[in-house]
């Protein structure tokens, strides 16, 4: 008997034991489990996010500070120049104890008390994401000691920088001048001549003499605006005579890269034109800001069954012109084209250049296409009907932009109607004599249309970036106020109840986005377009390009890659 208890007892134990490397072993694979998945998750799912991050920690981006120009006597004879040496600048938000830090550098490089005070003064006027110089002027033998030693030192490093010599001494020193580190109220006095922004990267300004007095010319220019098409071409190719075979490549390729889309790219400009026609409609009298529409998502010409179709099928609601513009309503502008009649367009818009080169300095630009019946008429021995004029309404149909064109436009538009000509060239120094021609930048035209006009389109510009507006992402925390519109323009027609589903077209006949915007809204410093060819929506790919233009441009603020969400769906236009 007592046998036979301990065998079940011992039973018992195989049992439990059993079913508890089971229960181990179940946990362990749920373990294994659950890393996998966050393996997945973070390798497959955030791969592209942390991709940025790395980048973000391999890249360091800051701005590049002019050369400042030399100062010479008559003859030639260099009386202020510069010269390159290397510089010890430690990032403090990169820096966990900055004593630490500047006690092990001492055991490296020289660094004297002095340096340490003025190190401790500069702490005070500058942000904490700024690199500054703890030493100046280190020699070769510093510089390779340091090398040798930078992983232990993180947020420190080693920068070349552009130092100011007068090799006259005391001898001129009243005449020339001297420069310093900018402090508290030059940089106040920056910020109100609104001046700060050619100033990033910059550390010293002149303080007298000379060097105070010329103190815009000597200092440079740190922005050029830009002019992008991409594809491109490298130029090299060209210099000897191109081989046939790159000729060839570069002749059949799909994507074109000898066309300049800037200057010779010519595109519906779909919604980006809704502001120009809300002028036109005011200008003319035909809307008056508070006049209002019930929009059932489509509008219908008189005696006629086709409906055009608005890009929110189930409309818009109640819409006033202000609205019109921030959700980008095509009914709204289908109604007020057909009342405002095809000439009434041309005329005000041929004002703003649509239709017409800019005659910026430089060859090849094209004219786009501003629709009227008389061009119908010699193009396509047709007459022009009511169906047309609809279309060119919403920016699409005949109407032909091309970018500068549109950058051009809204330039105006942000000058309240005071037209420049677009120049790339800013001025021309003649080698033999030095002298400098500058290239006039007068007002070409002023259109002299009604301020409240202007205002009242130009801030539901403004709303168009803002909570409830078809760029809100785009607008979203920016420390500026801006004003947009976006625009999609087709380049196949939808028939009458099709959908218009992106993922089911060729990419190269889906439809193309833009984004037009002029920034900062209440004091424009810059205008601009951003056309992306088959990129769908204004509002998801041509806005994003657009901010980080604007932030590098107002802020300093150099782009990071560009991550756009994919929307299979898709609607007409925006």
């Amino acid at each position: 008997m007592k046998r036979h208890i301990e065998f079940k007892d011992t039973q018992r134990e195989i049992h439990y034991f059993r079913l508890r490397l089971a229960l181990s072993l179940g946990f362990v694979l749920l373990l294994l489990l659950i890393l996998l998945a966050r393996f997945v998750y973070l390798q497959v799912m955030q791969q592209s996010h942390y991709q940025t991050l790395a980048e973000n920690n391999r890249i360091s981006i800051v701005p590049i500070a002019p050369s400042r120009g030399l100062i010479l006597d008559r003859n030639g004879v260099i009386l202020a120049h510069n010269y390159s040496a290397y510089t010890l600048e430690i990032t403090l938000n990169k820096v966990a104890d900055l004593k630490a830090t500047i006690d092990e550098l001492a055991k490296l490089i020289d660094i004297q008390p002095g340096d340490r005070k003025r190190f401790k003064r500069l702490l005070a006027d500058n942000r904490k994401f700024e690199s500054l110089p703890i030493r100046n002027r280190l020699t070769d033998d510093e510089v390779a000691r340091f090398s040798a030693q930078r992983y232990r030192f993180p947020g420190v490093e080693i920068k070349a920088r552009l130092f100011r010599e007068y090799p006259y001494h005391e001898q001129i020193s009243h005449l020339v001048g001297y420069i310093g580190r900018i402090n508290e109220g030059e940089a106040a006095q920056l910020e109100e001549d609104e001046m700060a922004a050619n100033y990033r990267g910059s550390d010293y300004i002149g303080k007298t003499g000379i060097e105070r007095s010329y103190e815009g010319e000597l200092h440079g220019k740190t922005e050029v605006l830009a002019f992008v098409s991409k594809p491109g071409y490298d130029p090299n190719l060209f210099i000897d005579g191109i081989d046939e075979q790159s000729w060839n490549e570069l002749n059949n390729s799909p994507d074109v890269p000898l066309n300049n889309r800037a200057l010779r790219g010519q595109y519906s400009p779909g919604s980006t034109i809704k502001p120009f026609m809300a002028l036109a409609g005011l200008h003319y009298n035909k809307r008056a800001p508070s006049y209002t529409i019930s929009d059932p998502g489509y509008f219908s010409l008189p005696g006629s069954r086709h409906r055009y179709r608005d890009w929110k099928k189930e409309g818009h609601g109640s819409v006033d012109l202000f609205k019109s513009i921030v959700v980008s309503c095509d009914t709204y502008y289908y109604g007020l084209a057909t009342e405002l009649g095809i000439d009434n367009i041309y005329s005000l818009f041929s004002e703003f250049g649509f239709g017409k080169k800019t005659g910026i300095d430089m060859e090849g630009e094209v004219s786009g296409l501003m629709p009227s019946p008389e061009w119908k008429q010699k193009r396509y021995k047709q007459r022009w009907y009511a169906g047309d004029t609809v279309s060119v309404g919403i920016g699409q149909g005949y109407n032909l932009v091309t970018p500068l064109q549109l950058a051009y436009a809204t330039a105006t538009l942000a000058n309240d109607g005071v037209a420049y000509r677009p120049h790339l060239l800013k001025e021309v120094q003649i080698s033999r004599t030095n002298e400098k021609r500058t290239l006039a930048t007068t007002p070409e035209s002023n259109l002299n249309l009604n301020s409240e006009h202007l205002a009242l389109v130009k801030s539901a510009m403004v709303a168009v970036t803002q909570p409830g507006g078809t760029a809100a992402k785009a607008g979203a925390d920016a420390p500026y106020t801006f004003a947009g519109k976006t625009g999609t323009a087709q380049v196949i027609g939808i028939k009458q109840g099709e959908k218009y589903i992106e993922s089911k077209i060729q990419e190269r006949h889906r439809d193309h986005a833009w984004f037009m915007a002029f920034a900062p809204s209440d004091q424009p410093k810059i205008a601009l377009a951003v056309l992306v060819e088959n990129g769908g929506h204004g509002s998801s790919t041509a806005a994003p390009i657009a901010r980080k233009v604007l932030d590098y441009f107002l802020l300093g603020k150099m782009p990071q890659p560009l991550l756009i969400e994919d929307d299979a769906e898709g609607v007409e236009h925006d």
